[in-house]
């Protein structure tokens, strides 16, 4: 009998709070499921025993990939797309409606820096292109990690509302 079932089983077992807590966290911003992100972090970290043995910094290992397989179902979401249209209507994206998706993205950075508070902060963060994590905003922005979400849910509750105004003064 050897050993490495024993050992996969402590490593389980001693990384399970880490990995709740961590893919809670990420999944906030990933639009995912907290339970998905677990087990696609255990699945890897199953493949990565099989193939090269423990991580050697198994809690620094494991919060890399919560934020690589949130990274991922992130990526994967935006590729994703709904059709509601016929597949072959290539209208959007002449140059009329190439003009209206500009209008609307500056009409909505217009709307975010008039937010109060560090929210417009907040949600050019949320908005960058480069689409970090939580915890990069978090480290970035200089508040924890766990008052993001809340913050993000206020922020997005003043838009709404400043946006409700605008359409219907016009």
């Amino acid at each position: 009998m050897t050993h490495e079932p024993v050992m996969a089983y402590e490593l389980v077992v001693s990384l399970r709070p880490l990995l709740t807590a961590e893919a809670a966290a990420e999944a906030l911003g990933s639009g995912t499921e907290p339970g998905d992100l677990e087990q696609a972090v255990w699945l890897r970290l199953l493949e990565r025993l099989d193939t090269c043995g423990p991580p050697s910094d198994p809690p620094g290992w494991l919060r890399r990939a919560v934020r690589t397989e949130a990274r991922r179902t992130r990526r994967a979401a935006r590729r994703e797309t709904a059709l509601t249209d016929d597949p072959a209507d290539t209208g959007h994206h002449g140059p009329e409606g190439l003009a209206l998706a500009a209008a609307r993205r500056r009409a909505l950075r217009d709307a975010v820096r008039r937010l109060p508070g560090r929210c417009p902060e907040l949600m050019e963060a949320l908005l960058s292109p480069r689409d970090p994590t939580y915890r990069e905003i978090a480290g970035e922005l200089g508040i924890s990690q766990g008052n993001l979400g809340p913050e993000r849910s206020r922020c997005l509750g003043c838009l709404r509302r400043l946006l409700t105004r605008e359409v219907a003064a016009r």
